[in-house]
């Protein structure tokens, strides 16, 4: 008779792990978004200003950046248009946030200015997962 022996469940594939940069002038939105992601095996960095993007950027070289919308100094609007003239094809993911655009015309702008992706906020932390994914 032949012997059984217990296995466990194949674990899901690792995914891979990705350099993110989170940039919005709320706090609490950047610590959230930062530990969620870094929990998620991320390597993650955290900006309040939009003059940080810039040297973050720079230094970090992310393969994806989460960028509010409205931020001071220079738009998410700007940030992506800037990223996207100085990487082209090679520019990061970039993912739109807004809590203050979240009219059908906003995600038009987002995706004209540069941004692959748009969240109104509040907005499902699995959506964002996703387009990590």
């Amino acid at each position: 008779m032949p012997t059984l022996l217990a296995t466990t469940p194949p674990r899901p594939a690792p995914r891979r792990r990705l350099r993110i940069l989170v940039a919005d002038d709320n706090r609490d939105t950047v610590s959230t978004l930062t530990t969620l992601l870094q929990a998620e095996g991320h390597e993650v960095r955290g900006v309040h200003r939009s003059a940080d993007v810039l040297g973050v950027e720079r230094e970090f070289r992310p393969e994806v950046v989460i960028l509010d919308l409205q931020m001071p100094e220079i738009s998410g609007y700007d940030l992506a248009r800037w990223m996207r003239s100085r990487y082209r094809e090679r520019a990061p993911l970039l993912i739109a946030l807004s809590g203050a655009y979240t009219r059908p015309v906003d995600a038009s702008l987002s995706r004209a200015a540069g941004f692959d992706h748009y969240l109104a906020k509040p907005y499902s932390i699995g959506d964002l997962l996703a387009l990590l994914a």
